[in-house]
């Protein structure tokens, strides 16, 4: 169960910005539990979390609220979440509790926060692929191994509310920002986690959504390539890293990340899996 995945969307073609738009809207934020007690938890495990670690503080996210459309074209449903509700549902020891039991995923994941994480299929010159080890500092984890990765963030396209949707041409100024903010912010990741500059990265392509099973967490991943040999990398990743998310860059044969990926959360693993129907389309 732990290390299981579902793939909530594949786009094995490999989806540009152009294909991929977004509805950023009220409609697709987190429902409040109907258990005052359960909801109540969400701000008593922050308040444990924050007593723990001081270094913790509460952003905006994407909330995950599902997708429309075929494999050419997609638009995800995005609502607005943060990371202390996150904490509190799907981080909560109880956010099997907040599941309702429903065939369809959306309703399934209504009271949970479902952050839309972000994650990097990134293809060397040398046809390696990067995977890190996280450091034992992080909150989720902590020594397994993941593609680079973090959040889409609406901070950095100026979202801190819904309050601007009401109207139409700033709700379509939005969803266009908000979509583009999607790709801007994988190449983000790379470039801070891994040490490579953004010039030697092509435009990651959406290759799908995979939400692993244990505590319902969706991500985005897509595929860059890389113009760097991998001992190129090792170098940059050694100069570059700051230790606190990761510890260590492997640079892998796509064979031999099969035999690892059981040391990956399952989102992760959902991902390989997407990028595994990518290379199964591009040879058909």
């Amino acid at each position: 169960m732990e290390n299981a995945y579902k793939l909530l969307l594949s786009c094995p073609s490999g989806l540009s910005p152009s294909q991929v738009s977004v509805n950023f809207d009220v409609s697709f934020d987190r429902v409040p539990h109907p258990d005052i007690d359960l909801e109540n938890s969400i701000a008593e495990i922050w308040e444990q979390r924050v007593q723990k670690s001081t270094s913790l503080f509460n952003g905006k996210k994407f909330r995950y609220g599902g997708h429309y459309g075929v494999e050419t074209h997609v638009c995800l449903h995005l609502g607005l979440t943060d990371y202390r509700t996150f904490v509190g549902t799907n981080l909560n020891p109880l956010w099997e509790k907040f599941i309702v039991p429903s065939e369809d995923d959306c309703e399934q994941c209504q009271h949970t926060s479902s952050p839309l994480g972000n994650g990097a299929v990134v293809e060397t010159s040398d046809n390696k692929i990067l995977v890190l080890q996280r450091s034992n500092n992080v909150g989720e984890f902590p020594g397994y191994l993941v593609f680079p990765g973090g959040h889409p963030e609406p901070e950095e396209v100026g979202i801190v509310s819904h309050e601007f949707e009401n109207e139409l041409q700033n709700s379509e100024l939005t969803n266009s920002k908000v979509s583009q903010e999607m790709f801007d912010s994988i190449v983000r990741e790379v470039v801070e986690e891994i040490g490579v500059h953004a010039v030697t990265l092509s435009d990651p392509v959406f290759i799908g959504i995979s939400r692993r099973v244990l505590n319902v967490r969706p991500t985005a991943f897509f595929f860059i390539k890389c113009n760097l040999l991998s001992t190129e990398i090792q170098q940059l990743y050694s100069s570059a890293q700051d230790g606190y998310e990761s510890t260590k860059l492997y640079t892998i044969q796509p064979s031999e990340l099969e035999n690892m990926s059981s040391r990956m959360p399952g989102c992760h693993r959902g991902g390989f899996e997407l990028y595994k129907l990518m290379l199964e389309a591009g040879k058909n």
